[in-house]
C-alpha cells in the first residue's frame, strides 16, 4: 500500500488550492504547480474542517472496513496537524 510522504491536512489543503487556480477546477491556468506550492498554505482551515467532518464514517464507509479504525486514523491526521509541522 502506498504511503504519503505528506500529512493528510497538508494534501487537502493542496488540492483544494489547486482546485481554485487551475483550469481543471475554478481557475484559468493550465498549470498551476509553482502556485500550489505558494499558496496551499492559504487552505489549511478548510482542510481541517474536512477532514474534521471525515471523522465520522457514513454507512457504505463502515460497512467496506473497520470504522473505530477510520475515527482513529483521520483523528491521528488531525493530531499530527495539531502538533505542528514535522521537521523531516
Amino acid at each position: 500500500m502506498p504511503i504519503s510522504e505528506l500529512g493528510a491536512v497538508e494534501r487537502v489543503a493542496r488540492v483544494l488550492a489547486a482546485l481554485k487556480l487551475s483550469a481543471n477546477g475554478d481557475g484559468y491556468e493550465p498549470s498551476v504547480s509553482d502556485e500550489v506550492e505558494d499558496e496551499w498554505h492559504l487552505y489549511i482551515e478548510q482542510a481541517v474542517s474536512i477532514l474534521k467532518t471525515l471523522r465520522e464514517p457514513d454507512i457504505v464507509m463502515a460497512n467496506a472496513g473497520d470504522a473505530d479504525i477510520w475515527r482513529a486514523m483521520v483523528q491521528a491526521a488531525l493530531d499530527d496537524y495539531a502538533d505542528g509541522p514535522s521537521e523531516d
